[in-house]
């Protein structure tokens, strides 16, 4: 039993005695501190006053007085960047500082962090959900038709060959299913109504999973709420839209998140415990659990696993490859949840996704191993123009950024790295994944996406050093501090810079005007069924609107030399795709031709002498023309009377 601690009296002038190694300064963890040196509260029970309040009302009231100022219908080569008014800018420049303000006292008062990310989720992507008169990202129509089919048929046709592989849709059809419940309960017209704000729904339903990850890995509220924002702004690649990635890449990460705080084997904590005090920064690592508790939790994850086997094809990939880099450590060496998890994605692809697994399986001797064709971005051509240009530059600038912050990190940082290893697994375990597919061209992008929750931990890390024990270990930390005090504004004011021309730099391929998008959905309507809609791509409204009913063929959507063939003579190219005794119709829209351009599918003007080509030629009829789109049907020539000669 240790003697009480004398405690001196009032007006002695005897200083305090010093805290012993007992002392609680935070939740469960002795001898720690938080950023402002006071005791964090594990649950905040109230907004505590925090002089970032005022920057945030500001920067909302900038925000909302920039939005009708927006002049969205007006887009021109560089999207929406020129045409947002200096008002949302400076929302964004005051929204950021008071977020560095707000980590002042983010252990006492996290909650205004939070308010902060939440403001920023708003502020980058509620625009469009906000002002558009459409769908943003025309191909996201064709889950709003998924979801109408669905509803209209009352069933699914895993089985049938579907054209543009619309059928995957019907192998993997719980966002859609889920879609369709909503639609009926709230009694919408459809879930177009909504699908513009499927990004910040997803988002703010991200953030707590996001906090809960890194809260197993770190107790410094400063770390957690900067890796958030990191997340965000470095979340440029569009995935969190109206589309089954966006839903099954939630679930995903709310498996990891149960996984890291519940699978903790017994004997691994002891020595990452004393491991982790090295860094102040580390968190106390979650306790052990039994084997009959992970039992239970893995009873309890099956449903989750196999919603996301339910909605997504290539995220159970993700997941599976991700427990098995956590398997490779021994604090998460659960090999039961890894077989469950493989053994629900194996099931599903042999059943429901069988068609197109085997039609993948048949793909996959040409394109494994291929590291660079595996990681190129899009279907072929390259980026034209000045917006789309800038987009890919801020694309790669961005990507570097947030990796070398993140090795920085795990280079100074090294305690740290140790006790959140299973992060940085999960993080690197979706890279070999290049040496398998292309996924469409988007294998890079989704390797990024997966990658990106602990990048962007790490590069928080990087930005915020721990304060206690600096000055033990040695100048080189000291400076560091110094430089990071100098480093964290000036990153987190740069970063908008690049997220803004990565996510906006291209919206002129993004947003349909309502005309363009009644003229097809009218063509489509009265073709009859069974008729075949070309065009030059899948990115154009409603294009797949009937798609149960009507073949489709996205004629340039492959390789630039075999578009340049075609421009030749499209007329004679067409028809000759074209089956004897079709029905056809070619629609051309005022978004192909921004995203045939933009994208490098035609070259410069190619889109126009298509166009022109075409609306010449005797084999198309014209049935409607505007400036904004044309509709023509085919009428193949008849062929030539027999002669015979008379004697």
């Amino acid at each position: 039993m240790q003697p009480p601690v004398p405690v001196p009296a009032a007006g002695s002038g005897a200083p305090p005695p010093a805290p012993g190694p007992d002392a609680a300064t935070g939740p469960g963890r002795p001898g720690r501190s938080s950023a402002d040196g006071r005791r964090p509260s594990r649950f905040p029970r109230r907004l505590t006053p925090n002089p970032a309040a005022p920057a945030l009302l500001l920067a909302a009231g900038l925000w909302v007085y920039s939005l009708p100022r927006i002049r969205f219908r007006e887009m021109g080569e560089y999207g929406l960047l020129d045409r947002l008014p200096p008002a949302y800018y400076l929302s964004l420049l005051i929204l950021t500082a008071g977020f560095v303000l707000s980590l002042r006292r983010a252990g006492t008062a996290p909650w205004w962090p939070a308010a902060h990310c939440a403001a920023l989720l708003f502020a980058l992507k509620a625009p469009p959900a906000v002002l558009y008169d459409a769908v943003r990202y025309p191909w996201a129509s064709k889950h709003d038709a998924v979801v109408e089919t669905l509803l209209a048929n009352g069933e699914l046709r895993p089985g049938a060959a579907l054209s543009g592989n619309m059928s995957a849709y019907d192998q993997w059809p719980g966002f859609f299913t889920l879609n369709a419940g909503l639609v009926r309960a709230f009694g919408v017209q459809s879930s177009a109504s909504y699908a513009n704000w499927a990004p910040i729904v997803l988002g703010l339903l991200l953030m707590p999973v996001l906090v809960l990850v890194y809260r197993t890995f770190s107790d410094d509220w400063r770390l957690i709420w900067t890796a958030v924002w990191i997340f965000q702004l470095a979340n440029w690649v569009g995935q969190d839209y109206f589309s089954p990635q966006g839903l099954a890449y939630l679930l995903h990460l709310t498996v990891l998140a149960v996984v890291l705080r519940h699978f903790v084997r017994p004997g691994s904590a002891g020595r990452l415990r004393d491991r982790a005090f090295l860094d102040p920064a580390a968190a106390a690592v979650p306790p052990p659990t039994s084997r009959g508790q992970r039992a239970v939790c893995v009873v309890i994850l099956a449903p989750l696993i196999a919603a996301v086997n339910a909605t997504h094809q290539l995220t159970p990939v993700m997941l599976c490859v991700s427990l098995l880099a956590l398997n490779l450590t021994r604090r998460y060496r659960n090999h039961g949840l890894l077989v469950v998890a493989a053994l629900l994605m194996v099931t599903w692809d042999l059943t429901m996704g069988r068609p197109l697994f085997v039609e993948t399986l048949s793909t996959l001797r040409q394109s494994l191993g291929e590291l660079t064709q595996n990681s190129r971005a899009g279907y072929a051509g390259q980026l034209t123009g000045p917006g789309p240009e800038l987009a890919g530059e801020a694309n790669v600038l961005m990507v570097l950024t947030v990796a070398a912050l993140a090795g920085v990190a795990v280079v100074l940082r090294r305690r740290l790295t140790r006790s959140a290893l299973p992060l940085l697994l999960v993080s690197l375990a979706p890279v070999p994944l290049f040496a398998v597919n292309d996924y469409g061209g988007e294998m890079l992008f989704r390797v990024y996406l997966f990658a990106l929750p602990g990048a962007a931990f790490f590069a928080a890390a990087a930005l915020v050093p721990a304060f206690a024990g600096a000055r033990r270990r040695g100048r080189a930390n000291t400076v560091w501090r110094r430089g990071a005090a100098f480093a964290l504004p000036t990153v987190l004011l740069a970063l908008p810079a690049g997220f803004l021309p990565s996510y906006y730099g291209k919206e002129e391929m993004f947003y349909t005007p309502p005309e363009e998008t009644a003229l097809v959905t009218r063509t489509l309507d009265d073709a009859p069924d069974g008729s075949l809609i070309l065009a030059t791509s899948g990115s154009f409204p409603q294009a797949l609107h009937r798609y149960d009913r009507l073949e489709h063929w996205f004629f340039a959507e492959q390789e630039l030399p075999e578009n340049e063939k075609m421009l030749r003579d499209p007329a004679r190219y067409l028809a000759a795709g074209i089956p004897p005794g079709t029905k056809a119709y070619v629609i051309l829209t005022h978004t192909q031709d921004v995203y045939a351009a933009g994208e490098g599918l035609l070259p410069v003007g190619g889109f126009q002498v298509l166009r022109t080509r075409l609306s010449a030629s005797p084999l198309f009829r014209t049935v409607e023309s505007h400036p904004y789109g044309v509709v023509l049907e085919y009428h193949p020539a008849p062929p030539l009377p027999i002669s015979r000669s008379v004697r």
